[in-house]
């Protein structure tokens, strides 16, 4: 029953993260699958009998009150001796994030967790840090967590904040239309592979083989991460125009220009204006993060059994960097908290232990980020899982395929990388594939209006 409820909930959370377009706190351009999901839904507590810690925890995630309730009931059948009451508040995103500032400028009224964006948690590990050092927590279980993913949520060799998902860019490929024209995804590995196929197809088919996106950054953060690129230069500053920056986006404009790739309505996958072009046929690739297999799931039913994950493509066969993670929530405990120690015990386990992960995938759909289910055969092949009902290949080979080489783009980390992808998906990544503007010119007018932002 539990987990029809977390389902259904889930629904709700991704249809109004859809509402958020291209916002400041959210990753990549877009929101993922928890970034600014849902509207206040008021305050649950659980029910708990006999002696018990009371611990406050703020989200801006509805789909997350149930989740941790589930896992809290689940910690105290296991720690009878340290028994807790959740009582969770779920607030409006941009709220919630304005309301803890607050709290910890003043060193009043903080919960005792909270949930923080990955657009918006940089704001929080600069100048006086008011978040516990989760390092001692994460301890048991980082020898089966993808350090990528804890890291974006890390400052100076500490860690504050416990990940959600891996959120891991993988190829997601429709085989039905691919193999009606002729191209095999199988024998794709470099980008020069995926632009030749495009070609392909486009020429087989009159259709687009994948899109070039203007409100989202997936596909150029990963292409950028695998060359070594990043929008900052070594000192921290704004540099946006600098050559991979450049090599990159030129690189996507000459796959717009074959006739193959093309803008999407909405402006990339992820977007309830594009989910009928891939549900229809007219597109036949996405480079997403994992967490879309949810998507597919709920809006692009007619898709069921077509779809085939795989890993990206790199520039040259043998590149170590095969992904990046896209999107994400840290979960944080207030460093001021009378029970710091027992939530930061608490919510470990609530988010990283071998339990929890399980449910990640069970019910979400997502890639857990402990790595210790992800051998788990039972779990991940488990024919009554609608996700492996969905796709076509099983999606946790392509995730053990990748594991390795999953990386973070370096900025993510930066309080500039907001505003910096509001350019992007506002400005920048428009004037280069909808108004043709030289890519060049486009970073850097783009370049000048933040740095003229940041004072540099």
């Amino acid at each position: 029953m539990k987990k029809r409820v977390l389902a259904m909930l889930l629904c709700v959370a991704m249809t109004a993260s859809m509402l958020l377009g291209c916002s400041a706190g959210s990753e990549g351009g877009d929101s993922d699958e928890e970034s600014g999901s849902g509207s206040a839904g008021g305050t649950k507590e659980m029910e708990v009998e006999g002696d018990y810690t009371e611990l406050e925890v703020w989200t801006f995630i509805e789909l997350h009150q149930e989740f941790y309730t589930d896992m809290a009931e689940k910690w105290n059948e296991e720690h009878p001796d340290k028994q807790v009451k959740l009582v969770l508040s779920n607030m409006q995103y941009d709220d919630m994030h304005n309301k803890l500032s607050l709290a910890l400028e003043s060193g009043e009224g903080a919960p005792d967790v909270v949930d923080i964006e990955l657009g918006k948690f940089p704001a929080f590990t600069n100048g006086k840090i008011g978040l516990m050092d989760l390092t001692d927590a994460i301890e048991p279980y980082k020898d089966n967590i993808i350090e990528s993913r804890l890291s974006i949520y890390g400052k100076d060799g500490a860690y504050y904040g416990f990940p959600t998902h891996v959120g891991a860019t993988v190829a997601f490929y429709n085989t039905e239309e691919l193999e009606a024209a002729g191209v095999d995804y199988t024998t794709i590995t470099t980008w020069d592979d995926f632009k030749e196929a495009g070609v392909k197809y486009h020429e087989a088919t009159g259709k687009y083989f994948a899109c070039v996106e203007t409100t989202a950054q997936w596909m150029l953060n990963l292409m950028l991460t695998q060359k070594g690129g990043d929008y900052l230069d070594a000192d921290g500053n704004i540099d946006i125009t600098n050559d991979t920056m450049v090599e990159v986006l030129e690189y996507i404009k000459g796959m717009q220009e074959t006739g193959a790739f093309e803008t999407v309505p909405g402006g990339q996958p992820d977007n309830e204006e594009a989910y009928p072009s891939y549900n229809s046929g007219d597109y036949a690739v996405q480079i997403m993060p994992f967490w879309q297999t949810s998507r597919f799931t709920s809006y692009m039913t007619d898709l069921s059994g077509k779809i085939a994950i795989a890993p990206t493509p790199v520039w040259n066969e043998g590149d170590p960097i095969k992904s990046i993670g896209g999107g994400g929530t840290g979960t944080a405990v207030v460093a001021d908290s009378e029970n710091a120690d027992l939530a930061a015990e608490v919510f470990a386990y609530i988010k990283l232990s071998e339990e929890a992960n399980e449910e990640v995938w069970n019910v979400l759909g997502f890639d857990p980020v402990n790595t210790e289910v992800w051998t788990d055969t039972e779990l991940t092949q488990n024919p009554d899982n609608k996700f492996v009902q969905f796709f076509n290949t099983y999606p946790f080979d392509t995730l053990l395929e990748i594991q390795d080489g999953i990386y973070a783009l370096e900025s993510l980390t930066s309080e500039k990388f907001p505003s910096i992808n509001n350019e992007f998906c506002n400005v920048t990544l428009n004037n280069i594939f909808e108004e043709g503007m030289d890519v060049k010119e486009a970073l850097e007018q783009s370049q000048e209006t933040l740095k003229n932002e940041f004072g540099e």
